[in-house]
């Protein structure tokens, strides 16, 4: 009985909330309404345009009829750019695999000339000189 009871009231509140708020945005223009509203008039007819006006401006080209030059090339530079960005982001991508691959074999090459200097100095017997002086040359 009191689930029912606290359910009512919520609900009750949240439409009482609902009223308050619609009043609100409503009276939110209602003071200056009457001064401003000869210049607001001007903005209004600036901005918008009759509904007859927006759908004969959207009905101006039918889907079949062929696009203006001025879409043609708008159209146009909007490929071209798009091209021209994922020319570039393909570029710096590979920019930077082929720095990577370069940088893990200059470290491989390092691993593998630390390898063979420390396997010639364990080697090494004392006898002879080392490796880079004892090279025969023909």
């Amino acid at each position: 009985m009191t689930w029912s009871r606290v359910l009512v009231l919520c609900c009750l509140s949240a439409v009482v909330l609902l009223a308050v708020l619609r009043e609100g945005t409503a009276a939110s223009v209602g003071t200056r309404q009457a001064a401003g509203e000869e210049a607001q008039d001007g903005v209004k007819q600036k901005i918008f345009m009759q509904e007859s006006d927006a759908s004969n401006f959207l009905k101006k080209r039918g889907k079949r009829s062929p696009p203006s030059k001025d879409e043609v090339n708008a159209e146009n530079r909007q490929k071209l750019r798009a091209d021209e960005l994922r020319r570039e982001h393909y570029e710096e991508q590979r920019n930077e695999f082929e720095n990577f691959v370069e940088e893990q074999s200059d470290e491989q090459e390092e691993r593998s000339r630390e390898a063979v200097e420390q396997w010639r100095q364990w080697h090494y017997d004392g006898l002879h000189p080392s490796y880079l002086y004892n090279r025969h040359h023909i």
